[in-house]
């Protein structure tokens, strides 16, 4: 029971100030999980990330999922999941709450403004730790700088990045070592069963969200794809609306995938909102449940462990595309250079910060400066 009393404090915070997408919230989960706390290796956190990459759903509420499973089993699995959720959906179904009443949405980009400097130092941080474990040899290097620079073109797809490295790096690894232990596995496809909800609208909410969590792959901007193909196109909603879900997903912690819980208030209010965002979260609490313990299996296989070498390079490089995207935008206004320098110093000087403290901090300043300036 401590142990989960823990796991849902960790995360409920990490919830409240998880800004910046799926590699910010990885950097967060990094600084407080692994380095702080010590609930596994970092050799290990790599792994699951590789995985995790693999499978549909949002990877960073995902990760959360493995590190709680990691902590306190199965429980914990979903005490860390729920917990890291919670806040972007009280705060997203809030926000839903005042858009259908008055018809806009609060003001808050002021205090959003400086955390994307912040994100910059936290992800430079943790990819820097994670690049000293994945790089176990030259070959992994040049992989590394392949799928950085194939990640910066346009239109790239990460799944496809991180399969193919994955495969190619296998491959090369097992010709090289002249390994006779290629073994291979596939993990099973699941259909989630349907819940008894009370009318017929929040069922055919939770239906339509529970179909795109279960093959959702990519960004806010692919969820936005399948989500116009899903509600515009069959006359459930404008594309305006859905504009401005979207936008309410992008500027509140924790994950992009909040935004089912927005549209779900608009479709059929709270019931709608929980329902879309039971559907939506549901998948990947039952894909991370069956890919857990089968991540030390892979290890056990030559091929297997080869594969995930090159899958954790990948998401390295992957990482490293985010960051540098994410430094060319910060570097429009002297405000966000400013506070990318702050923070970049508190994070690799001698007098480091607390990522949540860096956060919030980040947030301030930020406000402040772009009022002066």
């Amino acid at each position: 029971m401590k142990a989960l009393k823990e796991i849902a404090s960790v995360f409920f915070k990490l919830g409240l100030i998880a800004f910046g997408g799926p590699a910010a919230h990885i950097a967060m989960m990094d600084s407080e999980i692994v380095e702080k706390r010590k609930w596994l290796k970092r050799e290990h956190f790599l792994d699951l990330i590789g995985a995790t990459n693999l499978i549909p759903g949002p990877n960073s509420t995902e990760m959360t999922m493995h590190c709680g499973y990691e902590r306190g089993g199965i429980a914990g699995l979903f005490v860390a999941g729920i917990s890291f959720i919670f806040p972007a959906v009280v705060i997203t179904c809030t926000l839903a709450y005042f858009y259908v009443v008055y018809g806009d949405l609060p003001e808050v980009r002021p205090f959003i403004i400086g955390i994307k400097p912040a994100v910059i130092a936290i992800i430079a941080g943790t990819v820097f730790k994670l690049g000293k474990k994945a790089l176990k040899n030259f070959e992994l290097g040049i992989l590394l700088v392949i799928v950085v620079a194939v990640s910066l073109l346009p239109s790239t797809n990460e799944i496809a990045i991180l399969l193919a490295a994955g495969v190619i790096g296998a491959t090369y690894f097992s010709i090289r070592t002249k390994s006779k232990d290629s073994k291979a596995f596939f993990l099973p496809l699941i259909a989630g069963n349907g819940i008894g909800l009370k009318t017929i609208a929040t069922t055919s909410i939770f239906f339509k969200f529970l179909k795109v969590g279960s093959i959702l792959y990519g960004s806010g901007y692919v969820l936005f794809a399948y989500l116009d193909a899903e509600l515009v196109q069959t006359g459930y909603m404008s594309s305006g609306e859905l504009m401005d879900a979207i936008a309410v997903g992008q500027f509140t912690p924790g994950p992009v995938l909040s935004t089912a819980t927005f549209i779900g208030y608009q479709l059929g209010g709270f019931s709608g909102a929980m329902a879309a965002t039971l559907g939506i979260f549901l998948p990947s609490f039952l894909f991370v449940l069956l890919l857990n313990p089968l991540i030390p299996f892979m290890r056990k296989s030559k091929y297997l462990s080869y594969f995930l070498d090159s899958v954790n390079v990948a998401s390295v490089g992957i990482m490293t595309a985010v960051l540098f995207s994410f430094s060319i935008e910060a570097a429009q206004n002297w405000q966000s250079i400013v506070i990318s320098a702050l923070a970049l110093f508190f994070t690799f000087g001698p007098y480091k910060v607390n990522v949540m403290l860096l956060v919030l901090g980040s947030s301030l300043l930020g406000f402040a400066l772009f009022q002066i300036g």
